[in-house]
């Protein structure tokens, strides 16, 4: 029988040699290459890239042949990439579509197989489940031309993703002014594609680049994860510290999310950071434009989409639906609870690089460290709090669904529920205009429990009672 592989909210991921294997990354190649030309792209050009994780140069590679089997021009990068200047990469090359090996802030033993759109952009759902249907069976047909007789075909060809990233980056952003601030900035690419960006861009002025974890190591030593999370964060932190840094610049391991440590060592949990990119575009800047969130962030947006007269448009979590609604709606910004945003005149696509220069420019802006820009944005629109529990969960899934919906709490850490939303999860919906859900991972077998509330003292009361609705307390 087929092992069947299945693609979560951002591609597939597994478990390296035990279901990702060569085998199956070349089945989800073939499906698709079968999918592209369903499209009606057949012999068109498609973007391969790749992170550092452990052999993953050589999936990028397997990927290569059979795209090039299939009558594609492959164009692979030439060294580890960050996944936002491979989805930019799709647009500067005239591609039709990407390929991208990565797992992104899974543990060390996993890695991915991640797909793009023509905008660089996550494919959506329906896209997602087509491919899936394409993906050949074991042993089924799988179309492959070795590298070297595609080279000379000219079907694969590698390139340096680098120069026309960094020229949109510049185009986006005053570098120039953030160089010449006299910062001093520790950056953390947790071992991953964004190690050496910032260090670059930023070299030659007054501000000081203060890199760690830079270099390639698969295990990922210091943290559970490369996810921009506590406590794989916690050295970083330290290390701003003891630098008596402004700011920690933190990306996951193929660096198209963002983390953010204030200059007392303390992060930044990630909603807060979507809340200050906004206010930045809206009240730095002076755009206005539409913002799209998952519904497992802030609602800090919606009060910032009165104040501003901006329209606020919630999705389910994953780019894949993100993605989509900010090209339907032209919109400004767009961002989930993860730490991965993206903006106008960019792809529709996270992207921690780009990100992290935004949030340096905020604190040149306006003259002001994360502390106080945080303290900024509450009088705008009050405090929040929020804080997040990751559950590794065995049995029946549906089961679990079945009790969480017969749980029907009337409060949650002493505080009403006013609604339930089932859009992607189970969202209950607060008095003070916070929210708790409970979802299941579409990648690993992990419940999450998520709660952001006005109520500082409430936070830990409205998860352990979320734990308890979910059945994992």
């Amino acid at each position: 029988m087929s092992s069947v592989i299945r693609f979560g909210t951002d591609g597939w991921r597994g478990r390296i040699a035990e279901d990702y294997t060569f085998e199956n990354v070349r089945r989800c190649a073939q499906g698709f290459a079968q999918y592209l030309s369903g499209l009606g792209y057949a012999g068109e050009p498609v973007v391969v890239g790749y992170d550092r994780r452990f052999q993953s140069e050589f999936f990028a590679a397997a990927v290569a042949e059979v795209l090039a089997g299939n009558g594609f021009k492959v164009h692979l990068v030439d060294k580890a990439t960050p996944t936002p200047a491979i989805s930019f990469s799709i647009i500067a090359k005239g591609a039709i579509a990407g390929v991208n090996i990565t797992a992104s802030h899974n543990p060390s033993t996993d890695n991915g197989f991640k797909v793009r759109n023509e905008y660089g952009g996550a494919i959506p759902p329906d896209g997602l489940r087509e491919i899936e249907a394409r993906i050949p069976g074991d042993g089924g047909e799988i179309k492959r031309l070795p590298t070297e007789a595609a080279r000379e075909r000219g079907l694969i060809e590698t390139f340096d993703a680098a120069p026309a990233y960094a020229a949109q980056l510049h185009d986006l952003v005053d570098v120039e002014k953030i160089k010449a601030a006299g910062l001093q900035v520790v950056v953390e690419p947790m071992w991953g594609n964004g190690a050496g960006w910032l260090s670059r861009l930023l070299a030659g002025g007054k501000t000081q680049v203060h890199e760690i974890h830079s270099e390639r190591n698969p295990l990922f030593p210091e943290m559970l994860r490369p996810e921009p999370i506590p406590p794989n964060v916690d050295v970083g932190l330290d290390q701003v510290r003891k630098q008596g840094a402004d700011v920690l610049i933190i990306t996951d391991g193929d660096a198209d999310r963002l983390g953010v440590g204030d200059e007392n060592g303390r992060f930044i949990d990630q909603l807060r950071v979507f809340g200050l990119l906004a206010y930045y575009f809206l009240e730095v800047l002076g755009r206005r434009g539409p913002i799209v969130k998952t519904l497992s962030t802030t609602t800090m947006l919606n009060k910032l989409g009165k104040l501003y007269d901006v329209p606020v448009y919630e999705t389910g979590v994953g780019f894949k639906y993100v993605a989509p609604k900010m090209l339907e709606t032209h919109a400004m910004i767009g961002g989930e609870e993860s730490g991965g945003y993206a903006f106008h005149g960019h792809v529709p696509e996270r992207d921690g690089i780009l990100a992290g220069l935004y949030f340096l420019d905020m604190m040149v802006s306006l003259g002001k460290r994360p502390s106080a820009l945080i303290d900024m944005l509450f009088a705008k629109v009050g405090a929040h709090y929020y804080d997040r529990v990751d559950t590794r969960f065995e049995g029946n899934r549906q089961a679990r669904q079945e009790k969480i919906l017969k749980a029907n709490p009337q409060t949650l850490g002493g505080l009403k529920v006013t609604g339930l939303d089932t859009m992607d999860g189970y969202k209950f919906n607060l008095e003070d205009g916070g929210w708790m859900l409970i979802r299941f991972s579409g990648t690993e077998p992990i419940i999450r429990v998520y709660a952001e509330t006005t109520h500082a003292d409430r936070v830990q009361a409205i998860l352990a009672d979320g734990l308890r609705v979910a059945g994992l307390n």
